[in-house]
């Protein structure tokens, strides 16, 4: 059956639809201007899908319907820029020493180099937004996008074609009766404050995800796979760079400078921005500055600073580049700006480490385009200085434009109700005890082994190579193992099998066998290395050989007196009361107990040949040379009874063993006062 011809007025139909809704399309989306309501839009919509539904033939490439999406692709082809897409160099302004003043040495610096570059004067410059979004290369070929490229690493970037005719505000066809063979140009992809908060507050009440900020936001629309998620979202592109057009092409205006270039791509359907400013001066470049730094908070969408650049395309030339950055171009960046909010709570996070943090909830803002409702307050000594209290008002900021936090308390609003916070006694997460570090700010949980929030780092350092040496189980096993609830603690590795590991992603039967064997040959070990094993703050594999010598036994070091401990060499009051206060929580004992009750076994060392109070713990210099022995056996020997041997003579030294040509070492200790051993005395100081 063969398709009947359609009239050719249902081909100038769609051919008129196609048109209108380009031209409301281009001043709705780049000119910020609605000409008719959202519903007569709908409809004049709804109708052209309809008519290009039954007629696809006439569907144009250009047709407002091509938004909405195409068939999903499996991965991104990369491609090389022609002309790289470099970055720009930062420049920032402080405040004066009075904190009322802004300076601007580094603008003056930078429009120094310019002049003494050029050899000009009067460099005229233009003066853009710095915009927070995605950077994008366009590609048009006879006046049709052909291909929009990611930035990339600057000099290779992925081909995003089709989430970029998703873009309403991006022409898909220039908007000229003659346009050049081939055009490329740059700008900003983003998504406007207002538009973010409403995708958020859709997203939150369906009880989806909401997102952090809108760059991030606009950068994973941008490298979806599926186009069509990409047509839902509030994208914008802002064009700010003519980077390529046909030599042979005769523009309808010289295009001798940036602002012209930009003017140029404007007629052609371009959002610009209506920020663009030609500065004669400098004075005129730090009045755009703090005119753009006062107004951010008022803009659509998120700026972190302003673009310079040098208005003549020439001079521009003349500059060329430096590295990876232009010599006649560079970014302003803003000062960190603060948005009031109000402290609705205070929660404590323990870290791997079992560092307690302390984090502000807050009502939620928006500071410098990210979403931000927690805050840390980096510990208790913070909370005090600033004096933040539950149902404060506060001023949030983001630090270096990244990391929220509070800069000061609004103490004019301070309500009635405000509730004083302090750091708890026990762990949130295991109720284990909370100890502060000896003069430091950072308070910790205790429970070690057995706080969940310390499980993984537990775990891998448990089955580390200087620890119980379990090979192949690393930290990307372990983690999975966790979160399957295989194992919660270091004495359920003992309880894994063959048949609990085979059928898991990445396994089989063969390494899920060599992971068991290396659990099992792990069981025969040292009493050092179980110590080490075990975590405990400050003890290091040197600390535990001493601890391993001392004690002789697990059972001695897990009841052991911090007076013992003091006695022993390099371990002072931090590293005994850590030990102390390890071995204080019960379900730590609990753990060791069980372990050595699923076959961990360690060799047995005789405490009486380990411990001398004439040595263990004191520091010795070795000088000459000995009939009896060798000065390594000394050593050895020294160490093995917990007794340090030190290169130098010092005040701290306990003992000089003195042999046969003893030199200047001789002398310094004689000079300190400190005792004198010969090799008639060392047998019966080592007895």
């Amino acid at each position: 059956m063969t398709t009947p011809v359609p009239h050719l007025t249902t081909k100038q139909q769609i051919e008129d639809l196609t048109n209108q809704l380009i031209h409301y399309n281009y001043h709705y989306h780049a000119k910020n201007f609605s000409l008719i309501t959202d519903e007569e839009y709908d409809k004049l919509y709804r109708e052209l899908i309809k008519l290009e539904e039954e007629f696809p033939e006439y569907k144009r490439s250009d047709s407002p319907t091509v938004r909405v999406g195409f068939t999903p692709i499996r991965e991104f082809e990369h491609i090389p820029h022609n002309i790289p897409m470099l970055s720009l160099n930062n420049i920032f302004s402080d405040l004066t020493k009075d904190d009322t003043l802004i300076a601007h040495e580094e603008l003056f610096a930078f429009t120094k180099r310019i002049e003494d570059g050029t050899n000009e004067t009067n460099v005229v410059y233009t003066a853009l937004p710095k915009y927070d979004g995605i950077a994008i290369s366009l590609i048009y070929q006879n006046g049709v996008l052909v291909r929009g490229v990611s930035r990339g690493d600057g000099f290779t970037g992925e081909d995003v074609t089709h989430n970029i005719k998703t873009i309403k505000n991006i022409p898909l066809i220039l908007h000229s009766t003659n346009p050049p063979d081939l055009l490329e140009v740059r700008g900003e992809v983003l998504i406007k404050i207002e538009d973010f908060i409403k995708l958020n507050q859709s997203q939150e009440s369906t009880g989806l995800k909401t997102y952090a900020n809108p760059r991030n936001l606009a950068s994973g629309s941008i490298r979806q796979l599926d186009s069509k998620i990409t047509a839902t979202r509030p994208l914008h592109f802002f064009a700010y760079a003519l980077t390529q057009i046909s030599q042979e092409y005769i523009t309808p205006k010289p295009l001798d400078t940036f602002f012209e270039q930009l003017s140029f791509l404007k007629t052609l359907g371009f959002d610009i921005g209506s920020w663009v400013k030609v500065c004669n001066t400098t004075d005129e470049l730090i009045t755009y500055h703090t005119n753009m730094a006062q107004s951010r908070h008022n803009m659509p969408f998120e700026i972190d600073g302003v673009v310079y650049k040098v208005n003549n395309i020439q001079l521009q030339e003349k500059l060329g580049f430096v590295m990876r950055a232009p010599r006649f171009a560079i970014a302003h960046k803003f000062l960190s700006y603060a948005k009031e909010s109000q402290v609705l709570g205070i929660q404590i996070q323990v870290g791997r480490t079992g560092a307690l943090t302390p984090v502000a909830k807050v009502r939620q803002v928006l500071v410098g385009g990210v979403m931000v409702s927690n805050v840390t307050l980096h510990n208790q000594d913070e909370i005090n200085r600033k004096d933040i209290r539950i149902n404060d008002f506060v001023m949030v900021r983001r630090a270096g434009d990244v990391i929220p936090e509070i800069v000061n308390v609004v103490i004019d609003k301070r309500p009635d109700n405000t509730i004083c916070f302090t750091i708890p006694e026990t762990c949130p997460v295991c109720e284990s005890k909370i100890m502060r570090d000896d003069g430091g700010a950072i308070y910790r949980c205790s429970g070690g082994l057995f706080c969940d929030a310390q499980k993984k780092q537990s775990l891998t350092h448990f089955a580390s190579r200087l620890a119980m040496n379990i090979d192949g189980l690393g930290e990307k096993i372990i983690d999975k193992l966790t979160e399957l609830k295989l194992i919660n603690n270091v004495t359920d590795i003992y309880r894994l099998n063959v048949s609990m590991l085979e059928n898991l992603e990445n396994f089989g039967q063969k390494s899920a066998h060599n992971i068991i064997d290396a659990i099992n040959s792990s069981k025969n070990t040292t009493l050092n290395k179980l110590i080490y094993a075990l975590g405990i703050r400050h003890v290091g594999e040197k600390t535990a050989k001493d601890l391993a010598k001392y004690c002789g036994s697990i059972d001695k070091l897990m009841n052991i007196t911090i007076e013992e401990l003091l006695q022993i060499h390099d371990i002072g009051d931090v590293v005994s009361r850590s030990i102390i206060d390890f071995f204080s929580e019960p379900h730590n004992k609990i753990i060791i107990t069980e372990l050595l009750e699923l076959g961990i076994r360690y060799e047995a060392i005789n405490v009486n040949q380990n411990y001398n109070p004439n040595i263990t713990g004191k520091t010795f210099v070795i000088t000459g040379s000995f009939a009896s022995f060798k000065r390594e056996e000394l050593k050895q020997k020294i160490e093995d009874l917990g007794g340090k041997v030190s290169s130098a003579v010092s005040q701290k030294t306990n003992y000089l063993i003195a042999g046969i040509d003893a030199g200047s070492k001789l002398a310094k200790a004689t000079e300190y006062g400190i005792p004198i051993i010969n090799e008639e005395d060392i047998l019966s100081i080592f007895s």
